[in-house]
């Protein structure tokens, strides 16, 4: 089996990459012009365009592979940019569009929990999307225009709801880069916001492998969640980060408001997921 990678030099791509070769998949990452190799990836076969000014003939550069994991996506962590569906949402279709007329058969896209909006609480797959900023909007725009796409051209798609991740390599504005940079730099106190809201955190890692895992199974799975299943509150998941290495550092509570782009609580339903998982096992 072949599987192409975009968005592979990013943080859940290399993740990803390091996964298929550990299962020695044939790997493909495609990355911007400007990208030379993913590193630490000795043998994936890299590939080098825009995916916003794709060539017609993509599928054929990318090795005609029968999965595509796609990970690419610009303009954030701004979630409320208007980029997202003037920009982000034409230029991604356009792309996914070009390939499966060319040939593509499965489609693996990582979608976001955002998707579900400003809902409390468990959150299953079979909840209605309801999503309030522009990206959630984008992404939930572009699984319906895939899913349309489906009935004229037939493939098999897995929508990858994402919810939240840590791990080597995440972007420096993140919470667990942020207060490693703190930690280390010898400052003795942290902001934050009051930390009493629950989320899902997942290690990167891991993710990757159930990304992985959905593209080998080749099958049209639809929306499934990636997400731990468990609720934990940003102030546990910090004190226990700090615990683990061992920091001397003070949290300052309620520095910063809440977002208001999420609620309070909510989590990922994992019982599609570990299903997939454990038929793929």
């Amino acid at each position: 089996m072949k599987i192409a990678v975009t968005g592979a030099t990013g943080f859940i791509g290399r993740h990803v990459l390091a996964d298929l070769e550990s299962r020695s998949v044939d790997s493909i990452a495609v990355v911007r012009p400007s990208t030379t190799k993913p590193p630490g990836h000795s043998r994936c076969n890299v590939v080098q365009f825009d995916i916003h000014k794709a060539p017609s003939n993509a599928f054929e550069l990318m090795g005609r592979p029968d999965v595509l994991i796609h990970l690419a996506w610009s303009g954030l962590p701004n979630y409320k940019s208007l980029h997202h569906f003037e920009k982000e949402l034409p230029a991604q279709y356009r792309f996914f569009k070009s390939l499966i007329e060319s040939g593509l058969q499965t489609l693996v896209v990582a979608g976001t929990c955002f998707e579900y909006g400003m809902q409390s609480g468990l959150l299953s797959e079979s909840i209605p999307a309801r999503p309030s900023n522009p990206y959630g909007f984008a992404k939930d725009a572009l699984r319906c225009q895939l899913e349309y796409l489906k009935a004229a051209h037939p493939f098999q798609l897995a929508w990858a709801r994402l919810f939240y991740l840590y791990g080597e390599g995440q972007p420096g504005s993140s919470l667990l880069p942020q207060l490693r940079r703190v930690a280390e730099g010898g400052d003795q106190l942290f902001n934050m916001s009051g930390g009493e809201q629950l989320r899902d955190y997942l290690p990167v890692t891991e993710a990757a492998r159930h990304l992985v895992s959905l593209a080998l199974a080749e099958k049209d799975i639809g929306v499934v969640n990636v997400c731990s299943g468990t609720p934990i509150s940003v102030r546990k998941l910090v004190e226990g980060w700090i615990k683990e290495n061992g920091w001397s550092i003070k949290l300052n509570f309620g520095h910063y408001p809440y977002p208001d782009y999420e609620p309070m609580a909510f989590w990922g339903d994992l019982q599609k997921l570990s299903y997939l998982i454990s038929e793929t096992t």
